[in-house]
């Protein structure tokens, strides 16, 4: 099933710092389809899919770099991939008139984290496990990755809550709701959407045309 770039709504012409809609658009289309690409190969293999053998820490992981690839193949040389485990995701080809970006990815209702709070631009990604076709429970997990947000704008050291306890691995610095709500939404699914009182949450956090 080819899923295209979802059913959510975005904003028309969207562009900020050399990024355009139609690059989240293409980027995200190409997401599914090497998503699902992986599934059918596994599920031919093992009879399962990708979210029943890694880690769910891991398969964000996973989906922020495929993402970030997808824009890079869609941006038509605007950007270039700065590679695995290296700040910033997006990085401003030479000549091109736009600026490196993070990309942050998080399931559900969680707020995007890293291992520091780094001021900058930043794209966050936000996605549900639900089925094949979109279905989605809120209680209940499916195995297909389908995203409901993202946003885009730009955050600062103090846009992060930083935790250093015993039981974390290392530091991690969570974005804020205040840097959340700093961030533009530039794509919002409400059929995806975890919150259980989306209009409460589109109220607090800002939706598409504010």
């Amino acid at each position: 099933m080819a899923r295209g770039a979802g059913r959510g709504q975005w904003i028309p012409d969207w562009t900020a710092s050399g990024l355009s809609v139609q690059m989240l658009q293409d980027g995200l289309a190409r997401t599914y389809d090497f998503l699902d690409t992986i599934d059918e190969s596994l599920l031919s293999y093992s009879d399962l899919r990708l979210a029943e053998v890694v880690e769910l820490a891991n398969l964000s992981s996973m989906l922020g770099n495929i993402l970030a690839s997808g824009i890079v193949r869609s941006s038509q040389g605007v950007f270039e991939r700065a590679g695995p485990h290296k700040y910033q995701d997006l990085r401003a080809a030479a000549g091109a008139d736009a600026e490196d970006i993070e990309i942050k990815v998080a399931l559900e209702s969680n707020r995007p984290k890293g291992h520091l709070p780094k001021p900058g631009k930043y794209l966050t990604c936000r996605y549900v496990l639900g089925g094949p076709g979109g279905e989605f429970d809120r209680v209940e997990r499916g195995l297909t990755v389908w995203v409901w947000e993202m946003r885009f704008g730009q955050l600062n050291v103090d846009d992060f809550a930083v935790s250093n306890t015993a039981g974390d691995s290392g530091k991690t610095a969570v974005v804020t709701p205040e840097g959340m709500r700093r961030l533009d939404m530039v794509y919002f699914d409400r059929a995806l959407c975890p919150y259980a009182r989306v209009e409460a949450y589109l109220q607090r956090y800002g939706g598409l045309h504010r």
